[in-house]
């Protein structure tokens, strides 16, 4: 059975299962002792068991706005993932325009890594401090720019400085993405709704790989269409996010941050909070986010070399193998997902990864058309894994700083998996396979399935054990009234005060707030409490005047008559014993006798009562 319990102080788990043996009230890795935090850990990979209904109908349980929200949040994650994509479709197009190997364009796509990360530091902040939406729409602005900025680049520099700054913008937008479309949806929907946010990703390379076959080389342009393009969805999305307001959560966090004398001075408090009492898990997600990437990028980035150097696929073979590979994480991403909400966040991604490595042997070792098979389901568990990490790092983030936290984390992970390409390929060159021959030239091949699986093998036992270790905060409140760092930063009557304000969310995920923003909105609230201090007062004069006039009365003597009743015939009997012997006695009926007490005592007594007939 499972209840909501609060300590009081704002207690952060929506859900408190009687049967579930962490967290007890209170109690966070943040204030456990080492020894009971691993002595729980695998006791909490027990599956809540959570009865979810089905996907059709979690989905039908989301607002117009959740559903908007959602969408311009997948719809840009979808177009950040294409925009990425355009370098490495296109490598040997651009190496041959800029006179360059295909090794030096790579560059392009490592400074996108690289700079990601200050992206994700930069926007994550401002989205905390000012709002999801502002930051978003800088964030589109910067591709439109880019994006056409690549399509006219004339050298290598150009294009060398233009990816670096891409690689910022492109770092932001993950974590403001993750927080516009999940941290207000309802909490039962929030595993499927992670699973379909992430696999945006996968959906955008697919966009990216048919338009590369319809605007490259179609025209007298080269390469340059397909990045001309892609600077002009960002306005149609920068459009659709302008029509909708800031998300529920952050309004109600920024309310009681209003509160307080000073917005700027409250947000750096909490963000001191945040870091003393959350630093551990911080590292933690750093470190499953590096796992997770390894794992995505170790099973991806050298697959279709692997495909044609290897197995000798042309080059239409490679494309329908990426494609199908790439319908499977989007299924898988979103099935995933869904289960978590059931099974729990840990124990899902342990189950995907032990599936996964299952089936790394038939990924890497078949030589045929059936790898398609194999690349199908490799990537379901690949992405189905993923699909869980967008709301698995909403809720171990501070609410204070969750576009932030999320966004850093999963940008650092990709940072230090970044040199996993060349880490197979380096290691892939150690096991040389005989030469082929084409065009009278001889190309070396390498078994590079065989480093695949090593690769995959490793980082599969790498995740699964940071995952066991790990915490788990499923079903965590996004609202301010769970939120104990903001109520050590904000105090906790300003928290109190908002989350108790007419028709805001009190704490409750499925539930929206219909205030208004901003300061007319905190002015209406003021004039009703002024109006409900008067009716008080009111009320209060009321029972002070009838005080008085009770006083009154008593002071002047005057006291309320009471109505004395006749006397009964009993009464008249006991006062004239005349009266009383004259008075007819009942008789003892039959239905008296059978009720006559029995026993001699008893007998006599009743008798005696009746008097004589």
């Amino acid at each position: 059975m499972a209840n909501e319990k609060n300590d009081g102080y704002g207690q952060e788990f929506a859900e408190q299962r009687d049967d579930y043996p962490y967290p007890a009230a209170g109690e966070t890795p943040e204030n456990m002792s080492v020894r009971r935090y691993l002595a729980t850990r695998i006791s909490t990979l027990k599956p809540p068991m959570d009865k979810v209904d089905n996907p059709f109908k979690v989905l039908s349980t989301l607002s117009l706005r959740n559903w908007l929200n959602f969408l311009v949040g997948f719809i840009a994650w979808t177009w950040d993932s294409f925009d990425f994509f355009t370098v490495s479709l296109t490598l040997g197009d651009l190496a041959e325009t800029f006179d360059r190997s295909n090794a030096d364009i790579s560059w392009g796509i490592t400074l996108v890594l690289m700079l990601r990360s200050v992206g994700a530091i930069v926007f994550g902040i401002a989205a905390d401090r000012w709002g999801r939406k502002w930051p978003f729409v800088v964030n589109n602005v910067l591709f439109i720019v880019l994006e056409l900025g690549t399509g006219f680049c004339q050298t290598y520099e150009q294009f060398l400085g233009v990816r670096a700054i891409y690689g910022i913008a492109m770092g932001g937008l993950y974590g403001n993405a993750a927080a516009t479309a999940i941290e207000d949806v309802p909490e039962k929907a929030r595993g499927i709704i992670s699973g379909m946010l992430q696999q945006g990703y996968a959906f955008g390379y697919l966009l990216a790989a048919a338009f590369a076959r319809g605007l490259v080389d179609t025209t007298g342009h080269g390469w340059r269409p397909l990045f001309w393009f892609g600077a002009c969805p960002p306005v149609l999305i920068i459009i659709f996010r302008l029509c909708l307001p800031e998300t529920d959560s952050f309004i109600e966090r920024q309310r009681v941050r209003a509160e307080g004398e000073n917005v700027g001075k409250t947000f750096i408090v909490e963000g001191k909070i945040a870091l003393r009492r959350h630093w551990k898990v911080l590292i933690y997600m750093v470190l499953l986010m590096a796992g997770m990437n390894f794992m995505s990028h170790g099973s991806q980035d050298i697959f279709p070399t692997l495909l044609r150097n290897q197995y000798n696929f042309d080059a239409d073979q490679v494309t329908i193998t990426q494609v199908v590979a790439n319908l499977g994480a989007m299924t898988g991403g979103t099935i995933v997902g869904y289960l978590s909400q059931t099974f729990g966040r840990r124990f899902s991604i342990i189950v995907a990864c032990v599936v996964g490595g299952a089936l790394v042997y038939p990924y890497c070792f078949t030589g045929n058309d059936r790898v398609i098979a194999a690349a199908f389901f490799e990537q379901f568990c690949v992405q189905g894994s993923w699909g869980i990490i967008p709301i698995h790092l909403m809720e171990l983030s501070p609410g204070s700083f969750r576009t932030f936290v999320v966004g850093t984390a999963y940008q650092l992970g990709n940072l230090v998996s970044s040199a996993s390409s060349t880490i197979e390929t380096t290691i892939g060159e150690r096991f040389p396979l005989p030469p082929k021959v084409e065009d009278g030239e001889s190309i070396p091949r390498y078994q590079y399935g065989l480093v695949i699986a090593i690769f995959m093998g490793c980082v599969y036992a790498y995740v699964i054990l940071l995952t066991v270790l790990g915490p788990e905060y499923k079903g965590r409140h996004m609202g301010v009234a769970h939120d104990r760092d903001l109520q050590e930063a904000a105090g906790h009557k300003a928290v109190e005060h908002v989350s108790h304000a007419p028709g805001n969310r009190s704490g409750s995920d499925d539930d929206h707030i219909d205030y208004k923003e901003g300061k007319e909105g905190r002015e209406e609230e003021k004039e009703k409490e002024k109006e409900k201090e008067k009716e008080k007062e009111k009320e209060k004069e009321k029972e002070k005047e009838k005080e008085k006039e009770k006083e009154e009365k008593e002071e002047s003597g005057e006291e309320e008559e009471t109505a004395t009743p006749p006397p009964s015939k009993k009464a008249k009997q006991a006062l004239d014993p005349a009266a009383a012997a004259a008075a007819p006695k009942p008789s003892l009926r039959r239905s008296d006798r059978d009720s006559v007490p029995t026993g001699t005592y008893g007998v006599h007594n009743y008798y005696a009562a009746m008097g004589p007939d």
